[in-house]
């Protein structure tokens, strides 16, 4: 069985579908699927994690990220805290007609839907601009939502502030198998990280020898186990940070055994120091 195939409607009166999320982090689940629809994911707030295509990773102070048709994902609300709040928007390339693409206004929303196959992430102030945006839409009409989806479309087009989330011409083919084993290599992390993680029961969880689970897992997320664990490890030190913790309580609640080695891999994976985070994204 291939990776879950979602079917997706337009809303009601409109040429495309319109999701606003805001509920409590822990009712997400894993969910890894794909639709022909192309997605752009924008998360208003705080912390969690993105799963695009191979690429496994996690976002602080919100998100804004373009999903290509048929590109495999999973739910941005997986592995935040507190109240996740996002606005998702699904439509197809040909939403407002089969010529659509092809009219000379729309040239560099083409080539931004043929890059979109890798997935983008869209970091700094056009995020900022077009969150507005998003919230915006949900107190339009559908003609006005219409008109604010191209604007959308546009700014995001003429962007050079974006990463691709994924290499070209990579093929995504996950199995209920795989997404059973990782939905259970997830959640171990999760209840686990806060102390020393055997990967030999890691790897009895998912019936596999340690070296086969080694390559079965970096094939497939395209990252070690080891620093999967970290990431999520990190990502739940920069929560603990904003909520006032000390670095070293810090340190050892996440799972590291040694201070200088939680800071080194903190900066090799945030770009800056725990003391330089908190002082950044503190609300005081």
């Amino acid at each position: 069985m291939k990776t879950e195939f979602e079917i997706i409607q337009p809303d009601a009166g409109s040429s495309f579908r319109l999701l606003h999320h805001q509920v409590s982090a822990e009712t997400f689940k894993w969910h890894y699927h794909y639709h022909p629809e192309y997605e752009i994911v924008c998360v208003f707030e705080g912390s969690g994690r993105r799963h695009v295509g191979n690429h496994l990773s996690y976002y602080e102070d919100g998100d804004l990220v373009l999903i290509g048709s048929n590109l495999p994902h999973g739910g941005f609300g997986y592995g935040s805290v507190g109240t996740h709040e996002e606005v998702v928007i699904q439509f197809t390339d040909d939403f407002l007609g089969d010529k659509f693409l092809e009219k000379p206004e729309m040239e560099a929303i083409k080539k931004l839907f043929e890059r979109a196959k890798q997935g983008i992430s869209f970091q700094g102030e056009i995020k900022k601009i077009l969150s507005e945006k998003f919230r915006n839409l949900l107190h339009l009409s559908h003609f006005e939502r219409l008109i604010e989806l191209l604007n959308i479309l546009q700014n995001l087009a003429k962007s050079d502030e974006y990463v691709f989330l994924n290499q070209a011409n990579i093929r995504y083919n996950f199995s209920q198998k795989d997404q059973e084993r990782l939905g259970k290599v997830y959640r171990f992390v999760e209840e686990n990280y806060f102390q020393e993680i055997d990967i030999q029961r890691v790897a009895e969880i998912c019936n596999l020898t340690v070296p086969a689970f080694c390559n079965y897992f970096k094939k497939n997320l395209n990252q070690t186990f080891t620093d999967f664990t970290n990431e999520y490890r990190i990502n739940q030190a920069c929560k603990m940070l904003l909520e006032g913790h000390e670095i070293v309580d810090i340190c050892f609640g996440c799972g590291f055994n040694n201070v200088s080695y939680f800071g080194r891999v903190f900066k090799q994976m945030k770009g800056t120091n725990p003391s330089q985070f908190r002082r950044k994204f503190s609300q005081t």
